[in-house]
């Protein structure tokens, strides 16, 4: 049993560190990345044929899943410390013309994504992963887009391109299940 607690504790701290870097990646991404930077505004990617959005999308929908592994390794406290220490770094990372947006968003998201994950997870991992991502990515594009640029015009490449990289971590978190599942490592 110390073994799986250790196992359990150290995948967690990898997820954890994970997400941190997810997000000053996705404040990285959206002012230097892009197949087309708009002036004084983001960085444009497509995510589909003929919808583009900011290129932070793909850190922040990868950042929604590595929260609830966190959460699943780790428990409840160190989701909220995850949270806090990404408003943190969130704040930290924007460029200073999206401090206000970038935080509150991630802040707001996080915390929907927490409330969503919490009770669904006792009914199947992968599926309150994806619930709580979903929910958690309709609220930070909103908020975001919102604060940011006062508009909503990339709403949709926004939620388009965060469920792609919710959809990429499928197959892992199918996996992560599975093999949870053998070994006995049951979520913290």
């Amino acid at each position: 049993m110390a073994e799986i607690d250790r196992l359990r504790r150290a995948e967690g701290i990898v997820f954890l560190l994970c997400f941190a870097g997810s997000i000053p990646l996705a404040n990285w991404l959206i002012g230097d990345v892009g197949t087309t930077c708009v002036p004084n505004g983001p960085c444009l990617i497509p995510v589909a044929p003929g919808l583009v959005a900011p290129s932070g999308v793909l850190a922040v929908g990868l950042a929604l899943v590595l929260r609830d592994l966190v959460q699943r390794r780790l428990g409840l406290r160190w989701a909220f410390a995850a949270i806090a220490i990404g408003a943190l770094l969130s704040a930290s990372f924007a460029p200073p013309a999206l401090v206000a947006a970038s935080t509150a968003a991630f802040l707001l998201s996080e915390i929907a994504d927490l409330a969503v994950y919490t009770p669904l997870q006792r009914r199947g991992f992968v599926r309150a992963a994806v619930a709580s991502s979903i929910v958690g990515l309709v609220i930070d594009s909103i908020v975001f887009l919102t604060l940011a640029f006062g508009s909503l015009d990339f709403l949709v490449g926004q939620i388009v391109g965060k469920a792609w990289m919710v959809a990429a971590a499928l197959p892992a978190l199918a996996w992560l299940r599975e093999r949870d599942r053998r070994l006995g490592l049951l979520p913290a």
